[in-house]
């Protein structure tokens, strides 16, 4: 082979691979940082409310402002997704290494009672570190439309997700109840959190 083209051939390949690294290698710094779920429209404020949650106590969006939210939709008497996104929320806790408030809003009031709603927590171990936010039909209904829920009813099962609220009260971050796990629940809230 001719020097001047292995010497050409080896800059080429040099130039090529410099810039790979220098793309691969940036700081970050002016990019998004990438979270692990599916982004959510700008600009979505997370609906609020104030209804009570399984001990009776207030419980309110606007009063979490200041601090990332994990909120999940289940309902009490479920044997299968429910308990297995309440597993995932505490691991998610877990992963964290610190609570931040994390709300399951019920999708089937009519059987979501407060004794219910402990007795769920209690079985999941969650209790003290996820509030089960409670209320009728009519004060529910809200939050469902504002987080584009779909309840529980007689003949379809309500959407398992979660959504993550951001320090300002933006719904931020969502994904499907069988697509999430803790690891990635707690990377984004780490990143909610440094914002």
């Amino acid at each position: 082979m001719n020097a001047r083209i292995a010497i050409a051939l080896t800059l080429v390949a040099a130039f090529a691979l410099g810039a790979v690294v220098l793309a691969s290698g940036s700081s970050g710094r002016d990019e998004p940082v990438g979270f692990e779920g599916s982004t959510m429209p700008t600009g979505v404020r997370a609906p609020d409310f104030d209804l009570r949650d399984q001990d009776g106590k207030p419980v309110s969006m606007r009063a979490l402002r200041g601090r990332p939210v994990l909120v999940s939709f289940l309902y009490t008497t479920c044997d299968d997704t429910c308990p297995a996104q309440a597993q995932t929320m505490r691991g998610a806790l877990d992963d964290l290494g610190h609570d931040v408030p994390a709300i399951a809003i019920a999708v089937d009031p009519a059987r979501d009672t407060p004794a219910r709603a402990r007795a769920f927590l209690l079985k999941a171990r969650a209790t003290g570190r996820i509030d089960f936010v409670l209320g009728s039909r009519a004060q529910l209904r809200p939050l469902w439309k504002g987080f584009f829920i779909r309840p529980q009813s007689v003949d379809q099962e309500h959407q398992a997700r979660f959504t993550l609220i951001d320090k300002k009260g933006f719904q931020r971050i969502g994904f499907p109840g069988d697509a999430a796990t803790p690891e990635a629940l707690a990377h984004d809230l780490r990143l909610l959190e440094d914002e």
